[in-house]
C-alpha cells in the first residue's frame, strides 16, 4: 500500500520537473549526510544529484564538490570490485568538472582522470580507457605525475595483444628514468649477465632479504617498467633481451634494495631462465620471492605472482594439483580485482596444465568454454587464439572433434613464418591430437616441428613432448629395434630423470613408463612388468 502511495504521489509530479526533483533531492540528503560515513547511501545520493547536470555546471563550487562526491562514490565501488558501477561515477565526476579544471584544480583531475581510465579497463572499455590516459599524459606537469598513467596504458596495451607498442612505451619510460636499453644483445652477453646475477644473489641474498624495504620510490617504479618490458620482449624480441631485462630488474633491487616490486622481479626472473642445471637455485629464489608476500603489501600482484610461479615455474617441485589450485585462485582474485588480463592468463594457465596432467575432458570442455567467453568478453585476442586451441584439443580426444566446429589452425596465422611466435602453441596441439589419434607418424612430424621452434624459455609443454617423443618413437620403431629408436628413448628417459629428481610426485610415474616400454623392446619383459607395476 505505502509503495502504491509514494508511486501515486510521484507521478503527480510534472515529468518536465522530475529530474530537478531528484536533483534537489540528492542535495539535500547530502546536505544532511555531509562529513558522515554513509556507507552504500553515497551511491543513492550521487545518482539523485546526477540529474542535475545542468544545473551543476553553472556554478563552479558545486561542480567541483559533485565531481568529489561522485568519485567518492567510485572509489567505494571499486573497493566493492563492482568496475562497472565504478566506471559510471568516475565517467560522471569527469563530466562534471569545469573547463579549465586542469589548470585550477590539478590534483583532482589527475587524480580522477587514472582512477576512471583504471574503471573503463577494468570494464574492458579499452579504446576509452586509452582516450583518457593520453588526455592525462597530455596535462600532467612532470613525468613522475605520468609515470602510472604509462604503466596502466602499457598494460591496457598488453592486453590488447599491441606488444610492440608495448615495448616502445616502455622503452621510452626507461630511458627517461635513467635506464640505458640497448638496441640487441648478444646470446653470448647475456650469459655472462645471468651468471654475474645469480653470483651477486648468492653473495648478497641472504643478507638483502632480511634488510628493510627502501625509500626509494623511483626504484619501485623502475622494476614494475622492467617487469612489463620483459614479458613483452618474450613476443618480439630474442630470447637474449628478454634475459636481460629480467637480469638488469633483479640486479637493481639487489644493488638499491627491497620493495613492493622486488617479489614479482625476482618470480619473472625465475620463470624465463631457469634451467637442469640452475633449477635448485631458482626454485630458492622463487620461494624467497613469495616470502616476501608477507612482508610487503602486494596483494594486488597475487595474480601476476601466481601465473609466474604456478604457471610457468612451479611445476618442476610443486605437486601439479598444488599448481591448478592456487593459479585458479589467481584468476578468482584478479577478475575481483579487475586485473582481468593476468587473471586470465592464469586460466591459460590451468587449462594447460589440466591438459597434461590429466582431467575429466567433458568437464575440462565445460570450463574452457566459460574462459572462452570471459576472453571474449574482455577482447583479448591472444588469449582467445589459445583456448580456441585448447578446446579443438580435448574435443579431438572426446570425439575426435565433433563437439565442435572450431577449427583452430586458422587463429595462428601464418605457419610458415620465423617471427611467429605461435608456432610452437600449435605443433604441440597437434602432436597431442595425433598421439591419442593413434596417428604414428604424423605425431612424430609435429613433435619434430615443435622442438625445431620452442624457445629456450623451459615450459611443462616442452617436458610433456619429450615424454610423447619417447613413446611414441618405441611405438614408430617396434619391432625394429633401431638405433635412433634407441637414442630418441634414451634421451627422453634421461630427461624425465632430471625431471623426477626434482619432482617425484609429477614425473617418476612418466620415467618408469617410459622405461617399461623400452625393457619391453628389448624382450625384457620381467623388467618390463617391473616398471609397468612402479607406473
Amino acid at each position: 500500500v505505502h509503495d502504491k502511495v509514494r508511486e501515486a504521489a510521484y507521478n503527480l509530479i510534472p515529468d518536465s520537473d522530475k529530474r530537478q526533483f531528484h536533483y534537489h533531492l540528492g542535495k539535500a540528503l547530502n546536505s544532511i549526510c555531509d562529513g558522515k560515513d554513509v556507507g552504500d547511501i553515497i551511491f543513492l545520493i550521487a545518482s539523485l544529484i546526477n540529474h542535475g547536470k545542468e544545473w551543476i555546471l553553472r556554478d563552479e563550487e558545486l561542480s567541483i564538490a559533485f565531481a568529489k562526491l561522485n568519485m567518492k562514490a567510485g572509489k567505494r565501488a571499486l573497493d566493492g570490485c563492482d568496475h562497472k558501477t565504478a566506471y559510471s561515477y568516475l565517467e560522471a565526476a569527469l563530466s562534471l568538472l569545469p573547463e579549465d579544471h586542469w589548470e585550477n584544480h590539478y590534483d583532482l583531475s589527475l587524480r580522477l582522470n587514472f582512477l576512471t581510465s583504471s574503471a573503463a579497463n577494468s570494464c574492458c572499455q579499452y579504446d576509452e580507457a586509452e582516450q583518457i590516459l593520453r588526455r592525462g599524459l597530455t596535462n600532467a606537469r612532470c613525468l613522475d605525475d605520468q609515470l602510472p598513467s604509462y604503466l596502466l596504458l602499457s598494460q591496457i596495451l598488453q592486453a590488447q595483444g599491441k606488444v610492440n607498442d608495448v615495448y616502445d612505451t616502455c622503452s621510452a619510460i626507461l630511458t627517461e628514468l635513467g635506464e640505458s636499453i640497448p638496441e640487441s644483445y648478444t646470446l653470448c652477453k647475456s650469459s655472462e649477465m645471468l651468471a654475474e646475477t645469480f653470483k651477486m644473489y648468492e653473495e648478497l641474498g641472504d643478507k638483502w632479504l632480511k634488510g628493510e624495504k627502501t625509500d626509494d620510490k623511483t626504484l619501485h617504479t623502475t622494476l614494475q617498467f622492467y617487469n612489463v618490458i620483459g614479458l613483452a620482449s618474450l613476443f618480439c624480441k630474442s630470447f637474449s633481451m628478454v634475459v636481460y631485462f629480467t637480469c638488469k630488474a633483479v640486479q637493481l633491487s639487489l644493488y638499491r634494495g627491497l620493495c613492493e616490486s622486488t617479489p614479482l622481479t625476482l618470480l619473472q626472473f625465475t620463470s624465463i631462465v631457469t634451467k637442469d642445471d640452475n633449477a635448485v637455485l631458482c626454485y630458492r629464489i622463487a620461494k624467497n620471492a613469495l616470502s616476501l608476500q608477507e612482508r610487503f603489501d602486494v596483494a594486488a600482484q597475487v595474480p601476476e605472482l601466481y601465473n609466474n610461479f604456478y604457471g610457468r615455474f612451479a611445476w618442476r617441485f610443486e605437486p601439479f594439483q598444488v599448481c591448478v589450485n592456487n593459479l585458479r585462485r589467481g584468476f578468482e582474485i584478479g577478475f575481483s580485482s579487475g586485473n582481468n588480463y593476468v587473471g586470465l592468463l592464469c586460466a591459460l594457465q590451468v587449462i594447460k596444465t589440466k591438459i597434461i596432467t590429466g582431467s575429466n575432458l567433458k568437464s575440462l570442455l565445460n570450463e574452457i568454454d566459460y574462459y572462452l567467453h570471459l576472453l571474449k568478453t574482455f577482447q583479448i585476442t591472444r588469449g582467445i587464439n589459445l583456448m580456441i586451441n585448447f578446446r579443438e584439443t580435448v574435443s579431438v580426444l572426446i570425439d575426435k572433434g565433433q563437439a565442435t566446429s572450431i577449427e583452430a589452425k586458422a587463429a595462428f596465422g601464418d605457419l610458415n613464418d620465423p617471427g611467429n611466435r605461435l608456432r610452437d602453441v600449435f605443433y604441440f596441439h597437434q602432436a597431442i591430437q595425433a598421439y591419442w589419434s593413434g596417428y604414428t607418424e604424423r605425431c612424430h612430424h609435429y613433435i619434430e616441428k615443435y622442438l625445431s621452434v620452442v624457445g629456450q624459455v623451459v615450459r611443462l609443454s616442452t617436458f610433456q613432448m619429450e615424454f610423447y617423443h619417447g613413446l611414441n618413437s618405441i611405438d614408430k620403431y617396434r619391432g625394429k629395434n633401431t638405433f635412433k629408436c634407441r637414442e630418441i628413448a634414451g634421451n627422453c628417459i634421461s630427461t624425465m630423470r632430471e625431471a623426477a629428481a626434482n619432482s617425484d610426485w609429477n614425473f617418476t610415474n612418466k620415467l618408469c613408463l617410459l622405461e617399461a616400454e623400452q625393457q619391453s623392446l628389448s624382450y625384457n619383459h620381467r623388467q618390463a612388468i617391473a616398471s609397468y607395476d612402479a607406473s
